[in-house]
């Protein structure tokens, strides 16, 4: 679903696409998130908990604006999201976040606040984003 949505961002702003990946890939096990002992419950339990990205990480100097997408996952974002914020450099660049939900929603931004000052309201894009509704929501962004 995130990656559909993000698809759909990508075309609707002609931007750039890449992808935030784990050194260690999650399998379907790691992201039962009824099993807690999982590797996504044990993450997301810990706020300081940092997974390793892979080497072939952006260039974020390149760009000015910069969409950050991500899954709902017990009400915020992933901790693979938040190794990813913390390894960039984002002074002086626009950063907005959207996410998809399976129903919970992004009730907890703090920990995303923290990591990037100045972050922007993120928008949630289901399943369904219609490119005309994304080229609308980057009209709202002036984009």
């Amino acid at each position: 679903m995130t990656r559909a949505a993000a698809e759909t961002l990508a075309a609707a702003a002609k931007a750039d696409l890449f992808e935030i990946r784990p050194e260690t890939p999650y399998t379907a096990a790691d992201l039962d998130w009824t099993n807690k002992n999982s590797r996504s419950t044990l993450e997301m339990q810990d706020l300081s908990c940092r997974p390793a990205l892979v080497a072939d990480q952006p260039k974020m100097d390149e760009y000015d604006v910069i969409f950050i997408g991500f899954p709902i996952w017990w009400g915020r974002e992933p901790s693979i999201i938040d190794s990813f914020a913390q390894a960039q450099n984002f002074i002086g660049k626009r950063v907005i976040p959207f996410c998809t939900s399976g129903g919970g929603g992004f009730a907890n931004r703090a920990q995303l606040e923290k990591l990037i000052p100045g972050v922007e309201a993120h928008r949630e894009l289901g399943k369904g984003a219609r490119e005309a509704d994304v080229k609308a929501w980057l009209a709202e962004l002036a984009l």
